[in-house]
């Protein structure tokens, strides 16, 4: 990236104008999702924040942006055999939904551990489902025999640049709905979704601050960005089940670029932001979605001189797909 902040086409898997083209191919299916936002919680953070709700995205999370835009993109000669995905999560649904409504088949793998919130959501939308070990190498190896079985195409959940692109749709809107946002705060997993925020929002607004919210039991990225290299962790131990992948080499380059700070949270403080999703803003919001609240209100964010500036903050509510039974256990622990 050039120090102005002028991101040059081409550099990554994802630009403006691959994301501009992902909105119009995907606005009639998905929803323009709204922003919600609470006094009290603007006094608590000492900020104007401003929440994206992609809790009420079609599938309730913000992956049906990337899998309508992937499987939207791809040629009738492509779509055919239908395509095929591996996820523990609101991908699998978001692919499985995608599909039905492209008229194809969706192969769904997901691991053994998956909750079970959001094993229902891909069966209520379709998906047939293969199971796999929790490793990535037998998601990743079952996912293969499948592909080889069916003649199926590959819709990886982040490492994909029509994913970024249609995940990117969000800032589209969020710019346009508060075009004063100095500051957004997004969950980081596989990163996604934040590369495609940052690349839009950055290339709209260059001055904009991208924060990377990531939970203490699954701290890759932060170790990542620290070591100038994508950083595996041997396991990950977080209640946020969405954010237990890592960074692909199409989107480390973007986060590498583009995030300016990753700030890393304990799962008690989720927690914690969940529950005031739910008495305050009146949401039901999944771990990996009230991440963004907790890293505002944490410590390290608050007393960091760097952040004193960032008055207007828009924070990503990723999903609500919460599993309500490990809710409940993790409340009363």
């Amino acid at each position: 990236m050039e120090n102005n902040g002028h991101i040059q086409s081409g550099k990554y898997a994802a630009d403006i104008s691959s994301i501009k083209d992902a909105k119009l191919r995907i606005e009639s299916f998905i929803h323009k999702t709204p922003i919600m936002s609470s006094e009290y919680l603007n006094s608590v953070s000492g900020r104007k924040l401003f929440f994206k709700c992609e809790c009420f995205q079609k599938g309730g999370a913000f992956k049906f942006r990337g899998a309508s835009n992937a499987i939207f993109s791809l040629g009738n000669d492509q779509a055919v055999k239908g395509v095929v995905t591996h996820s523990s999560g609101n991908h699998a649904a978001a692919v499985s939904l995608a599909a039905k409504l492209r008229g194809i088949p969706a192969y769904i793998v997901i691991p053994k551990n998956a909750p079970d919130c959001k094993v229902e959501n891909v069966r209520r939308y379709g998906g047939k489902i293969f199971w796999s070990e929790a490793t990535m190498q037998s998601r990743e190896s079952v996912s293969t025999k499948v592909m080889e079985d069916t003649g199926a195409i590959l819709i990886h959940p982040f490492n994909d640049g029509r994913i970024i692109s249609g995940q990117g749709t969000i800032s589209l809107e969020l710019l346009e709905q508060i075009p004063q946002i100095d500051t957004i705060i997004v969950p980081i997993s596989g990163g996604g979704l934040i590369s495609g925020v940052a690349l839009a929002a950055k290339a709209i607004k260059p001055s904009i601050r991208i924060l990377a919210a990531e939970p203490r039991g699954a701290n890759d990225a932060a170790q990542s960005k620290a070591a100038g290299r994508i950083i595996t962790l041997p396991e990950t131990n977080t209640i946020a089940d969405g954010l237990r992948a890592f960074l692909g080499d199409l989107t480390w380059p973007i986060v590498r670029d583009l995030v300016d700070e990753v700030i890393v949270v304990e799962d008690k403080e989720i927690v914690q932001a969940m529950k005031m999703c739910y008495e305050i803003l009146k949401v039901a919001v999944e771990p990996s979605g009230a991440i963004g609240l907790a890293a505002v209100l944490s410590h390290s964010f608050q007393q960091n001189p760097a952040w004193k500036d960032c008055s207007n903050i828009a924070i990503i509510v990723s999903g609500g797909n919460v599993d309500l039974g490990i809710l409940w256990e993790s409340y009363n622990k």
